[in-house]
């Protein structure tokens, strides 16, 4: 009966805090650290440093618990271009307060494009058939969290919902509650850190941008100095006043350029190495396969390209090698005479 198992954890989680010692003059319900949520953030975030303040600050109000008791923890709205860390930022903080990075409740709002789609988060009205089940897209375990953990809720891609949809999310927004529309079970989010994405605004950018990079602009070195109107401006043309008034938060990411491509490299590499060292095995890059690896990147598309590549062009490569010589566990990745990747068996030093 997972319901009682929950209630049990949770009173064992209450008692375990009343328990101890109180060296720190006060006992603080949520048991996670901000320095090393944040120190997990930035290792694996890059580029979005206004970003990562604005999510440490939020984290320290959260665990001295002082925010209103009426509403969510936190309303956060990240926008920016594709492949810039939004959508990953929500999965490292499941992971890090959590212990797992699909601990969240995610939406994904492309689905939710039509105007009767709301009763997919809401339930179906009175009259219309599950309406007395009050079944709901919500996983509502993942919402509420625990007493030591809150819970997280993502709305991913939240311009293509249908504003409909959106509007459903007012009173969530505000109350931290949404009444099912049955009338008969209600979803509490007032232990919930809430978290929405958006492109909105990303096209209308790189548009303004691109003005600076040519004709006489460019001759006389002007910059670019009202991207944040630009975006506030298409925000307010494709969302209501009332539910832009609701987010503590709206925090644009900035695209990923060239100067970041080693460090998201990095990153990249060091999954992969996650996934080899289970079966005993390193990798090394040569200087020339790295740089091959990070050239000729398409800033529009952000990390998830150089993933991408990752994926077709390393891979194959190196599972041909694994294959071919079972009984090694040392590989090196570097470029051959027809300028493409190579991976062969070393001897370890």
């Amino acid at each position: 009966m997972p319901f009682i198992n929950d209630r049990l954890e949770e009173s064992r989680e209450i008692a375990d805090l009343e328990r101890e010692p109180k060296a720190n003059g006060r006992p603080l319900r949520f048991r996670f650290d901000p320095a090393q949520v944040m120190q997990r953030l930035r290792e694996r975030i890059v580029g979005q440093e206004h970003v990562l303040d604005a999510m440490e600050a939020m984290l320290y109000v959260v665990k001295a618990d002082i925010g209103a008791e009426e509403r969510p923890l936190a309303v956060n709205l990240f926008l920016g271009p594709t492949g810039v860390g939004k959508t990953e930022t929500v999965r490292l903080l499941a992971e890090a307060i959590a212990g797992r990075a699909d601990a969240l409740c995610r939406i994904d709002m492309n689905t939710l494009a039509q105007e009767h789609y709301a009763a997919a988060l809401t339930g179906a009205p009175p009259g219309y058939v599950g309406s007395k089940e009050g079944h709901t897209l919500f996983d509502i375990d993942a919402i509420q969290g625990s007493y030591s953990k809150p819970g997280i809720v993502l709305f991913d891609e939240l311009e293509k919902a249908s504003k409909e949809v959106v509007r459903s999310l007012l009173n969530v927004m505000d109350s931290g509650q949404l009444v099912l529309s049955g009338g008969t079970r209600k979803i509490d989010f007032r232990n919930t850190l809430i978290f929405m994405t958006s492109n909105i605004g990303a096209t209308d950018v790189v548009a303004y941008r691109s003005r600076f990079e040519q004709g006489w602009r460019r001759w006389l070195g002007v910059k670019p100095n009202k991207e944040t109107r630009v975006q506030e401006q298409a925000l307010q043309r494709h969302f209501d006043p009332e539910f832009l008034n609701r987010i503590d938060r709206i925090l644009p990411f900035e695209k990923l350029n060239e100067r970041w491509w080693s460090s998201l490299l990095d990153i990249e590499l060091a999954k992969l190495d996650k996934r080899l060292a289970k079966q005993q095995i390193s990798l090394q890059l040569t200087d020339d396969a790295r740089n091959w690896l990070c050239e000729k990147r398409d800033p529009k598309f952000g990390a998830r390209d150089l993933a991408r590549r990752l994926r077709v062009t390393l891979e194959p490569v190196l599972a041909s090698a694994l294959l071919k010589h079972p009984d090694k566990q040392l590989f090196q990745v570097s470029i051959n005479e027809s300028h493409s990747l190579s991976v062969l068996p070393i001897t370890a030093p």
